[in-house]
This record gives structure tokens, C-alpha cells and sequence, in this order.
């Protein structure tokens, strides 16, 4: 019987909440609203291109009953994917490294996901990725019928976020004057650019980058958190995908991660705090009645021995919780 992707599980993707953040922007004379992409049964963003990932590549006959799924990633595509592959009753395979949090590894388990974890960075970068890219390289070698999704270079990454993502903001609030968008794979931001570009709005797109991303020419560096930030190009990345980027460091996700549960009692992951970091810094310079969305890209459980640690905070930044909590 032919693969098919629809109904079930895969019908719950998309169509998450937008909603406004009054209190975290509480004076400021322009308008925030957050894109809740942790609502999605898979718990971020990435549920979307997973989805459309698999689905494209059925129709193409490129992925059949007898495939092996393997993806390298931080953690969430692979739960998205792991997800994906449960309900088709596939084998998938997920290359992560030592930043992949124990909780995302436990779901992908819980799925039936098999981990493979590379626990040395490439001898030639120092960084991870290139050597989780390699591993799904000798993985496609070893395994008959293994089919690579490969986010990096995917166009169907990208098409999922221009389909739905932006196609949902621009429904709600027609054209936003600003878009916030972390990247890292540069799939979301990329779609979304498409979309918008396409439209001829007059929308300001923000890349919200890690410190020590390669990602608009930054130079490299260590980065505690998976999801922001890239050790390496992506293929789907475009010089012209942002109007402007904004840097942030990992003290920057945690502070804003807490002021956004504080405030807005949104648990979010730490990606999520880079991006309200970004707003925050960008304030003074964003014109009144101006409207802004903001993508916020998963749940914050899965960061609950990282980003809402005390303990870990005070060990990996050192940062006094009087740095980030209510006095």
C-alpha cells in the first residue's frame, strides 16, 4: 500500500495561536504579537516542514514504505519528524550532538526515533555540525533505501513556512511592519522573505542571530543553545533574506525567556527569549504605531534543566539570578 500523509496526527499542524503581547510591551507605542509554533503537536515550528518535507517527498516517489528517514538536527525537527514517522510506521534516524537537551531525546525515543550521537566536532572547525552532516552522509551509504529530508538545502523547508507560516500572520494582521525570526537552518526565515517579497510589502524582516553564528558573516563561536545560530551555511540561506540582524547571546535567551513567562505566562524555549531580546533591543528605533510579529518556535519544558535552571544558569553564565528575576 502507497505512503499517504494526511488526516491524524499530521492534521493538527499549523493554524497556531497569534496573540498579543501587551504586558511584556507594556508602553512601548508600537504592538507585538507573538506566533505561538510551540501549539503544534510536535511542540515548535518545525512540524510544519517536516510535514511538507515528507509529504512532497512521497509524491515524488522518493520516499516509500521501505525508507529509512535520517535527519541531522538539535532537536526539534527530529521530534517533528520522529512524530511523522511513527504515524507512517517508518524507521527514522536522527543524527544530534552533546547540545541536544536529554528531554528532546527522550521524546524522539518515545516515538520509536533512533539517536545517533556524534560526541566529537569536526577536527578542521571545531563545531559539530559539519561532523552531524558527515555521519548522515555514511548513514545514506549504509542504508538501503535511507532518504536524507536535509533541512540545509530543502526548498520544501522553506515552502512549508511561505504556505502556512506567513500566509497565517498576513491573514491576522495583513502586512506587519516588522517580522522577528530567529535562524538557523534559515527555513522559516527564508519562507516567510518569499512570501512577503511576493507581496511587495513594505515589511521589515529581522534575523535574530546567535553570537558566535557564521550566519551573516559573524565569526565563530561557542553557543550554549540548539536552534539559534549555524556553524555553517545552510543552502536555503540568502544574503537578501533580512533587512536587518540582530545578535544575541545566550544571557540574552534566558532573560528573555523568563521576562516572557513572567509577563505573558508563556513557558517558551530559548530561541523564543533571543527574539523578544531582539524587540527589546531594537525599541527605541521601532516607529509608533508600528506592528510587529514575532515567531516563537517552541516550548519552554524542553528547556527546563537549561534556560529555566537556576543552578545551570549560574554554572554555564554565570549569571546571578538577581540578573534575571523579579527583586
Amino acid at each position: 500500500m502507497p505512503l499517504k500523509l494526511d488526516g491524524g496526527i499530521s492534521d493538527a499542524i499549523g493554524g497556531t495561536p497569534l496573540i498579543r503581547l501587551r504586558q511584556l510591551f507594556r508602553g512601548e507605542p508600537f504592538e507585538v504579537y507573538g506566533k505561538l509554533e510551540w501549539m503544534n503537536p510536535g511542540g515548535s515550528a518545525k512540524d510544519r516542514p517536516a510535514l511538507y518535507m515528507i509529504k512532497k517527498a512521497i509524491e515524488r516517489g522518493e520516499l516509500t514504505s521501505g525508507s529509512v528517514v535520517i535527519e541531522s538536527s538539535s532537536g526539534n525537527l527530529a521530534i517533528s519528524l520522529a512524530q511523522l514517522c511513527r504515524y507512517l510506521g517508518l524507521r527514522f534516524i536522527c543524527v544530534v550532538d552533546p547540545r541536544t537537551t536529554e528531554q528532546h531525546m527522550r521524546i524522539i525515543r518515545s516515538f520509536g526515533g533512533e539517536i545517533e550521537l556524534v560526541t566529537q566536532p569536526d577536527p578542521q572547525t571545531g563545531e559539530f555540525l559539519p561532523a552531524r552532516i558527515q555521519r548522515v552522509k555514511e548513514l545514506l551509504q549504509q542504508l538501503p533505501k535511507a532518504f536524507w529530508t536535509n533541512q540545509y538545502g530543502n526548498p520544501d523547508n522553506a515552502l512549508a513556512h511561505a504556505e502556512t507560516t506567513m500566509l497565517e500572520i498576513g491573514e491576522r494582521l495583513g502586512a506587519v511592519d516588522y517580522l522577528f525570526c530567529g535562524v538557523s537552518s534559515c527555513g522559516t526565515i527564508r519562507g516567510c522573505m518569499e512570501y512577503i517579497r511576493s507581496r511587495n510589502w513594505p515589511t521589515k524582516i529581522v534575523a535574530v542571530d546567535a553570537e558566535g553564528s557564521i550566519l551573516f558573516g559573524g565569526a565563530a563561536g561557542p553557543r550554549k543553545f540548539p536552534g539559534l545560530g549555524a556553524a555553517r551555511v545552510p543552502e536555503l540561506y540568502r544574503d537578501d533574506m533580512a533587512d536587518l540582524v540582530v545578535k544575541i547571546t545566550d544571557a540574552d535567551c534566558v532573560q528573555g525567556c523568563r521576562e516572557l513567562v513572567r509577563s505573558e505566562a508563556i513557558l517558551a524555549g530559548a530561541s523564543s527569549g533571543g527574539v523578544m531580546a531582539a524587540i527589546r533591543r531594537m525599541a527605541a528605533s521601532i516607529p509608533d504605531g508600528a506592528v510587529c510579529a514575532a515567531i516563537l518556535p517552541d516550548r519552554g519544558e524542553r528547556y527546563l534543566d537549561t534556560v529555566y535552571n537556576d543552578e545551570w544558569v549560574r554554572r554555564e553564565l554565570g549569571l546571578d539570578s538577581g540578573s534575571w528575576q523579579e527583586g
